[in-house]
Order: structure tokens, then sequence, then C-alpha cells
């Protein structure tokens, strides 16, 4: 095990087309850590650069107490977990987990012990004698982690591995992942597109925007305490209800006097769905909570619960409530809905970031 320290990494492609702008990351022992963000920001660059399969236009990487900048990938004591599961398709699942192994020349009955154990670990022990083309994607993803398990490296890196699987897989698989890690302890490094993979997953969430870091935190903190506008759209689902403030206010809005006087002259408010409720008799508005005059546009059932959008005021900015079960509400339904000051979120306009309520 081992800790991987960036040091404002970069990396620039003949052009001068920077994919990564100064990255600086420390990444404890023993920690899980996801990079998340959309297609293009960054994350899989950077995590190859720290595998040296992209070399480093400049600053440094660290992998326990070794730069290791100028090593080749078999040099850094890493394993990798691709996409695609990289298996060799001639070769039987346990020639597949040992191939690495015998490459090293490591004894025979140690690649034995290492094996046996990983097999046993990831359920795979009756598929040894498979070959990849006979097995479920799910099957071939577990072998994929099973020849990262037997290398026992200082660190685990993922590359987006479970974005071919299937809804139900990906669960499953998400599962199994965190399971392995936190009882191997070995620092993992995890790239993701997907934000509700990344929240379930990680000790520390590092959410990535073109090529830049926005945040670093727990899933929690992050979550609740977006530090920029991205953030706040790129994490949640849907998206917080982000609503431009001037000085006239916002149409279709009833905000008390507390919430208007801590905003910027020109500013965005944000509040999550969640954290919305509609008012009617058996939930009125509560004393000091704003209140948003709402005509419904459209309304998604998602199961246990429903969203609820509509627009405020004459076909101003659309909002999302979540409510608890099936609504029957119909588009052109005027409705209100009601949120406390406690969950507004506040951001300047020019730059984005967070704003503090004085």
């Amino acid at each position: 095990m081992a800790k991987i320290e960036l040091s404002d990494v970069r990396k620039v492609y003949h052009g001068g087309v920077e994919a990564v702008k100064g990255v600086s990351l420390s990444i404890p022992d023993g920690a899980f850590v996801v990079l998340v963000g959309p297609s293009g920001c960054g994350k899989s660059t950077l995590l190859r650069m720290v595998a040296g399969l992209e070399t480093i236009s400049s600053g440094t990487v660290e992998i326990g107490d070794r730069v290791v900048n100028e090593l080749e990938p078999a040099e850094r004591d890493i394993a990798m977990v691709f996409q695609n599961y990289a298996l060799y398709p001639h070769m039987s699942v346990r020639k597949n987990l040992e191939y690495g192994l015998k490459n090293r020349k490591m004894a025979s009955a140690e690649i034995a012990r290492r094996v046996d154990e990983a097999a046993t670990m990831l359920e795979i022990a009756p598929l040894l004698d498979r070959k990849p083309g006979q097995l479920s994607g799910g099957q071939r993803q577990r072998v994929a982690m099973g020849r990262a398990l037997v290398r026992e490296p200082a660190a685990f890196l993922f590359d987006e591995p479970l974005s071919n699987l299937d809804a139900k897989l990906r669960v499953q698989m998400r599962a199994e992942i965190r399971r392995l890690q936190r009882r191997l302890g070995t620092t993992s490094l995890y790239v993701t597109h997907d934000q509700l993979e990344a929240m379930t997953l990680a000790d520390k969430l590092v959410v990535l925007n073109g090529g830049r870091i926005e945040q670093v935190g727990s899933p929690m903190e992050i979550y609740e305490r977006p530090e920029s506008l991205f953030v706040a759209t790129f994490i949640g689902s849907p998206a917080m209800n982000l609503l431009p403030f001037g000085e006239n206010g916002i149409s279709g809005l009833t905000a008390p006097d507390g919430l208007v006087a801590a905003m910027p002259a020109a500013g965005t408010i944000g509040v999550r769905p969640e954290h919305m409720h509609m008012v009617d008799a058996t939930r009125p508005v509560a004393d000091g909570e704003a209140v948003f005059d709402l005509t419904v546009t459209g309304v998604e059932v998602v199961g246990a619960e429903s969203f609820v959008y509509g627009a405020l005021a004459d076909d101003g900015p659309e909002v999302a409530v979540r409510v608890a079960g099936y609504s029957h509400l119909e588009p052109g339904t005027r409705v209100r809905a009601a949120a406390a000051p406690a969950a507004f979120h506040r951001f300047d306009q020019a730059s984005g970031r967070r704003v503090e309520a004085a």
C-alpha cells in the first residue's frame, strides 16, 4: 500500500491543447478516491499519467516515496482495471490470472496461492478453466479485477470499469468493488462519469471540470456544500434548481427578507428538489419559508417518488420538486412549493463560486 501525491501535474498535447491544467492532489494510504466529471474533463488522462500510460508534461507524480514520472508502468507497483476488461481471449481464466505473475518469474507455488485466493474472494473459482468468450460481462469484469488482485500492488487504478455493464450488474459490482477495497485496504484511484457511482464508492470525491479540480471532499460534503455552480449542477439528480437573482428579485418567488439580504448584487440562488415541498392543506407554508408560484410543465414518476417540474411566473425558469409517491398533477396546473431559507445556496454570477451568507 502507498499514498499517491500529484503536484501541479499538467498534460499538454501537440498544438498546445492542455488537457490537465495543474492538478495537485493527495491520496492517503488506503483511501478510495474517485475522480468524477463530464466527458473531456481530463479524468482519464490524469489516471493514465499516474499509471504511466501517458507522459507527464510537467509536475510530479509520487507513489509511495518515489517520484515515478520516468518509470515504466510495470515499475510503478500499480494494477489497473479497464472498462474493456483487456483479457486474453485465447487463454483460460486461470492463465489470464497467472500471466503477469509468470512474466515476473514468480515461483509456481506463490502464483497458485495468489490465483486461488483471488478466485475464492471474487467467487470465480468455478470459472477458472473457461475462456473469456464463455463468460458474461459481469464475470469478465470479476476476472479483470482478479488479475489486478493477484499482483498485490501498492495501488489500484480503475478506468470506468463498470461502464459496459447493465444497470443491475453495475449496482452489484459497485458493492463488490467497495467491499474488496475495504477488506484489502489498498489505495485506490477510480475514474467515472457516473455521479451515483462516485457518491457510493468514494471516501474522497474529486470533481474535475475542464482539466482543473473544482472541489475535493467527502461525497456528502460536496453534495451539501457545493463550492461552484458547476458542482451544484453536476452532483445531484435532478440537478439543483438555480435561479438568477437581480435587483428586482425573481418573479414568482416570494423570498423572506433574510434570504434577500444575504444575496450578492448579481448572483444565483440554488435549492435542491428534495429540499422543497408542495404547499397544500396537509403541509402549509411555515413561517419564514420562501414560496414558489409554479405552473406544472411535467411530472416524472420514478417509483417510490415523483419529480414535479414547474415554471415560475409566466414562462419563467423551471424548477423541480421531489414529492413522495405518485403525483397526479397535470401540465398547466397552478401549484405552490416552499423551501426553508437554510436550504438555499448562493453563488456569485460572474465567478460562479459559492457566496456565504452574511
